[in-house]
């Protein structure tokens, strides 16, 4: 026990002799170099005052940045705040280093200004970071297209997450340029990010979901979508999941991921609707009219202020001649294209009846037999009503 304490007690004399002799080094070393080059440190040392005055200037340039968003949240507000954030021990530790160098400063406290300068630089990049980042998410989160959504509650979590992540990798950078070793810092955290990540999988999902919807932008609030075999209209974009209403009213709701990984169709996008539509005529119809057909169905389209796309025969059914006809609504919304397709099926009906072409309705004629084979037919038979008379 005894040797143990002494030898501890030997090591910690050794360590303060070695500090001790440093630090007279140092200060040695700079005596001399103040006594050796005081008119170049005179003259380096305002340079520096003149470099930091500039960049405090360059600080105050931030809130006046900032005010010229009307909102606060556009991007001049962002970087604004993001200038304002600069730390005066950074622009202080940039002016001397700038300087040092032509100071002539001796090895050491040239080594000295530099890991202040590092230190200083790293932790200044993760604010600027830090602010842009946060700055980016919110102006998307309060734009006019995303205005009221629940995301915005969620800011305080997004914003703890941002910052432990840059300032944990910051913590990082100073730490290897100090010659640690941060090979196992870095493994255990990320050991702690997977098992953090594997209990939160599904919280984190679809928070990363929600972020995806907001820079991507494949909807917003009030826009028309459609997925699998459900339709409706967003009402909210919230942490976790996506309200939709139902085209009857009914409210679904629906994880932002599992959303994601479905194909979504954006009706409000739409730059117009096409409606599809088969009418049979009968086929004792004139080919001539046949023929014309199709023509009638353009000036009908028309008409209703649609664009005709295509229209021909189709198909020979079972009891009429199919035609297909294909028009465009130039309109995105459901209500327009219904419409038009109520007048376009109303101007046909009209058109055929002055034609006299006649839309047949499915029929079907039953033959059956007598006794001895012959047909009786389904109608009565002229010459016996002739021969009655």
């Amino acid at each position: 026990m005894t040797t143990n304490t002494a030898a501890a007690a030997k090591a910690q004399a050794i360590k303060t002799a070695d500090f001790q002799r440093e630090a007279q080094e140092f200060v040695s070393s700079s005596t001399t170099w103040v006594q050796g080059h005081w008119l170049n440190i005179a003259i380096a040392a305002g340079i520096g005052t003149g470099i930091a005055l500039l960049l405090f200037w360059l600080r105050g340039f931030g809130p006046r940045l900032a005010k010229r968003s009307k909102s606060g949240k556009g991007w001049p507000a962002i970087f604004g705040r993001a200038i304002e954030r600069t730390n005066s021990f950074f622009i202080v530790t940039l002016s001397a280093r700038l300087v040092s160098r032509f100071a002539g400063a001796p090895e050491t406290v040239a080594d000295t200004i530099g890991f202040l300068f590092t230190v200083a630089a790293v932790f200044q990049a993760a604010i600027w970071a830090r602010e842009i980042i946060l700055g980016a998410v919110e102006h998307r989160a309060r734009s006019e297209n995303y205005s009221g959504e629940a995301l915005i509650s969620a800011l305080g979590l997004i914003r703890l997450l941002v910052t432990f992540v840059v300032f944990a990798i910051a913590l990082i950078v100073v730490l290897d340029n100090l010659g640690v070793n941060v090979t196992g810092l870095v493994a255990g955290l990320g050991v702690g990010g997977i098992a953090i990540g594997l209990a939160a999988q599904g919280i984190f999902a679809d928070l990363f979901a929600a972020l995806a919807i907001i820079f991507d932008r494949p909807f917003r609030r009030g826009d028309v979508v459609a997925y699998d075999q459900t339709s409706g209209t967003v009402e909210e974009i919230g942490l976790k999941s996506t309200r939709i209403r139902g085209i009857n009213g009914e409210q679904r709701i629906i994880a932002n991921k599992q959303l994601l990984d479905k194909e979504i169709t954006n009706n409000t996008k739409r730059d117009w609707r096409r409606t599809k539509m088969v009418i049979g005529v009968a086929y004792e119809t004139a080919p001539e009219v046949l023929e014309a057909i199709p023509q009638m169905f353009q000036e009908i389209v028309e008409a209703a202020d649609c664009t005709f796309v295509r229209s021909g025969v189709f198909q020979f059914g079972a009891s009429s001649i199919d035609y297909e006809l294909e028009f465009d609504s130039p309109h995105p919304d459901f209500q327009h294209a219904y419409n038009g397709r109520h007048h376009v099926s109303i101007g046909i009906v009209r058109r055929f009846t002055a034609e006299a072409i006649v839309i047949p309705y499915p029929t079907q004629t039953t033959y059956t037999a007598a006794p001895d084979g012959t047909l009786v037919m389904p109608y009565a038979n002229p010459n016996h009503r002739e021969h009655a008379v």
